[in-house]
């Protein structure tokens, strides 16, 4: 997929109501499906195959999980009043540690799939006054709310399902 737009690149505008968390937490909970569904009956050395340096579709699957920690921590920061949200580490170390090719598929996508019903659980539990509430995104400087970064969470999630969905064209077609 040439002149792709790179993530750490792309601006947002979080200009809609709270009241839109119920469907983007829809977004979420449908993110471990389809990740299973973009993956079904790819053969092993397809899952695997890296693009130069770029990551396999079964690293970014991997990745996906790697990342759930931190959007739980930062929901966390912001319903406790932090004025800024932690930091993501950019370099994406426990990614690039995580040896995601050396584990099945199934246990990728089944780490990923519980992690994610974690966030949701939690998302569920929220009153509507706290999908308003609100800090700064630490590297966009972005005022977020709850329903914001939500949003942004989906919008990675597409993210990372569109570069599997790539390699598997070009690897696997």
């Amino acid at each position: 997929m040439p002149g792709k737009w790179p993530w750490f690149e792309r601006r947002f505008n979080f200009d809609f109501p709270t009241e839109k968390y119920p469907d983007v937490i829809e977004r979420l909970r449908g993110t471990p499906a389809r990740v299973e569904e973009l993956t079904r009956g790819i053969l092993a050395d397809i899952l695997t195959r890296r693009d130069h340096d770029a990551w396999s579709v079964q690293e970014n699957a991997g990745h996906l999980a790697d990342v759930e920690p931190l959007w739980a921590a930062r929901i966390g920061d912001i319903l406790g009043g932090a004025e800024v949200m932690r930091e993501a580490d950019l370099t994406n170390t426990k990614t690039h540690n995580a040896n995601h090719n050396a584990r099945s598929l199934s246990e990728v996508t089944a780490s990923f799939r519980r992690l994610r019903a974690d966030l949701i659980h939690r998302l569920e539990s929220l009153t509507d006054a706290d999908f308003a509430k609100s800090s700064i995104h630490p590297r966009t400087k972005l005022r977020m709310r709850v329903v914001d970064l939500c949003t942004f969470v989906a919008d990675h999630d597409d993210y990372h399902l569109a570069r599997i969905s790539d390699l598997h064209r070009r690897f696997g077609a």
